[in-house]
């Protein structure tokens, strides 16, 4: 990953140091958490996925008390157990720092939550952003930097096809977590093909013939590991029928795109599930250039039809956001409608064309090339 391209997550890390003893640097696996934590550049590394640092950390208080600057330990999740001892060294002020890199959230990772509250920040990367990458082939392969930087669509999909096996049978029992293989991999392929769609675990769990607790279970795997976006319903005080479960996303759209059997730009610009492919690749990219600015991101539809993809509670007040795979997106009644329910500040439309327009005068279509410029023009982030 290019080093300039990088700074805006370097001084994000350094930021929370000044609050934090310990950051957690977190994402799915292959993300470039290693590479942007050594930009950091650490006094000392560990790397559990290595026999010796794992041997290193078998009695981790011998290892570590004695060391001073900035500790970094990577695939931290192997090992639940050092968070106790790491709050311990970090309450004892000796003058240490943590990096922790992880491929599963906290909440995942039984206890690392509870032993580490108000001592630690966290810092999520999912890969490339839209202001790295050429943002077509960004949307076809996904963000992933292995993927992203094949020398050609059929790597690239040899990649993705591998990245999913190892984390299948490697990364997920690693993580404590017993489920069978093929039948996690028959559920990730049952989302990618209701990516976009408001989540009906029933239906889900007829589908695959288990209940929906067992479904509720498979998408914490998923969503604790990054896999997974479940983007919640808006549901301040409006005075109507709203919907009320998540909608569902996978978040890398190479990965969706490999479930989909979806291999070239041409074969994605045909396939039904363009249009929701478009959303997902937005809506995730909105997400890592809003940050830390949107309190929260959430999508908006009541039963009698009215939608928006996406609203933000931002400094600036609650922005709407519809995302359209078309030529030249228009103004819909069910926009005019949202707008006016949620008392929009603004509201923008991202499509894949080339121009800037106005469609009223607190509502634009921005092309999704110009997303960095929109949020640094009109959010303050970017």
């Amino acid at each position: 990953m290019d080093k300039v391209l990088k700074k805006r997550d370097q001084h994000a890390i350094r930021d929370l140091f000044r609050v934090f003893a310990a950051v957690g640097l977190i994402g799915p696996r292959q993300s470039g958490k290693t590479t942007l934590a050594r930009m950091i550049g650490p006094d000392h590394w560990f790397d559990l996925e290595n026999p010796r640092d794992l041997a290193r950390l078998s009695n981790p208080l011998l290892a570590l008390e004695e060391l001073r600057g900035l500790i970094a330990i990577d695939e931290i999740q192997r090992q639940p157990g050092l968070f106790s001892v790491l709050r311990y060294l970090i309450d004892q002020k000796k003058g240490q720092k943590y990096l922790l890199l992880g491929s599963a959230s906290p909440d995942l990772i039984k206890h690392s939550s509870e032993s580490l509250a108000g001592r630690i920040g966290f810092h999520h990367l999912q890969g490339f952003g839209i202001q790295e990458a050429q943002w077509e082939r960004l949307w076809l392969r996904g963000a992933l930097p292995p993927s992203y930087l094949a020398a050609d669509d059929r790597d690239s999909w040899t990649w993705r096809g591998g990245y999913v096996t190892t984390f299948l049978e490697r990364d997920i029992p690693q993580l404590g977590i017993a489920v069978p293989s093929g039948q996690l991999r028959l559920f990730w392929t049952m989302v990618a093909h209701v990516h976009g769609n408001v989540l009906n675990y029933s239906e889900l769990g007829r589908s695959l013939g288990v209940s929906d607790t067992t479904i509720r279970r498979y998408l914490s795997i998923l969503e604790g590991t990054f896999m997974v976006r479940l983007l919640q319903p808006f549901h301040a005080n409006v005075s109507k029928r709203l919907v009320k479960n998540p909608k569902i996303y996978l978040r890398d759209s190479g990965l969706l795109h490999f479930f989909q059997q979806i291999s070239g730009i041409v074969d994605l610009q045909g396939h039904h599930k363009c249009g929701s492919s478009f959303e997902g690749f937005a809506v995730e990219q909105l997400s890592l250039q809003m940050r830390p600015e949107a309190n929260g991101l959430y999508y908006y539809r009541t039963h009698n039809g009215t939608e928006l993809d996406l609203v933000a509670e931002t400094r600036q007040g609650r922005l709407g956001f519809e995302i359209k795979y078309s030529d030249a997106p228009t103004l819909t009644r069910s926009m005019r409608i949202a707008f006016e329910d949620l008392d929009l500040q603004r509201m923008y439309i991202l499509y894949p064309g080339q121009q800037m327009y106005q469609l009223d005068e607190k509502i634009e279509a921005w092309p999704i090339s110009a997303m960095v410029e929109l949020c640094k023009k009109h959010i303050g982030s970017g």
